[in-house]
């Protein structure tokens, strides 16, 4: 069984990585026109901090080394999407962005890091990081809902990616399978939140 999870949890790795790279095509064309357009910064904000708060759990937790190495290089990955866009967003869109992860990837991080190692110890730290990861999951699953109105309204699918969509809905999947191969509850039921996705894939693929 621990060889299964540990090739299960590999594969979920590699899905992780292709996540974090998918909005590439986006980027590229954020540099390339030298403007956000009408992109939002929200998704990238909230997968910083969901990242974060993994690596965190995985460096805490006892085995929890696949779940701390991906989510390193996501933060990596996220941090450098964030400045892209930082660099190329309208004033208005980048004073939001500035207070978002102010708020959310410095504000909020540093609280729940402070609080579980000075006030809580041993499993309940470990627990109280896992509830905290959960609930950014769901927050992150979820977060392409900020642009589903433009989507809908302008018929357009360009200012929502289908492939993050598609590929947070195969990381879901994989990443539930491990969960219930380790017994980790809390990845789990943050991984079942992929049918997020479902609605997200079904309005891109009628709308094209």
């Amino acid at each position: 069984m621990e060889g299964l999870s540990f090739f299960v949890g590999a594969i979920g790795n590699i899905i992780s990585v292709l996540v974090f790279l998918s909005p590439i095509g986006t980027f590229w064309r954020i540099v390339t026109n030298r403007s956000t357009e009408e992109f939002e910064s929200l998704p990238y904000i909230c997968t910083l901090l969901n990242s974060s708060l993994w690596t965190y759990y995985g460096i805490t937790k006892p085995g929890g080394l696949l779940v701390a190495t991906v989510n390193g290089f996501g933060i990596i990955v996220e941090t450098v999407y964030i400045a892209l866009f930082l660099i190329f967003a309208p004033e208005k869109m980048k004073a939001k962005t500035v207070v978002l992860v102010g708020i959310l990837d410095v504000g909020f991080l540093a609280a729940a890091i402070l609080f579980t190692q000075l006030a809580l110890q041993g499993d309940l730290r470990i627990e109280a990081i896992g509830l905290l990861g959960a609930g950014l999951n769901i927050i992150m699953y979820g977060s392409p809902l900020a642009v589903m109105r433009t989507v809908v309204t302008t018929k357009s699918v360009e200012y929502m990616p289908f492939f993050l969509s598609f590929f947070l809905f195969l990381n879901g999947g994989i990443w539930a399978f491990y969960a219930f191969l380790v017994q980790d509850y809390f990845l789990g039921v943050s991984s079942n939140f992929l049918f997020a996705q479902l609605p997200h894939s079904y309005i891109i693929t009628n709308i094209e």
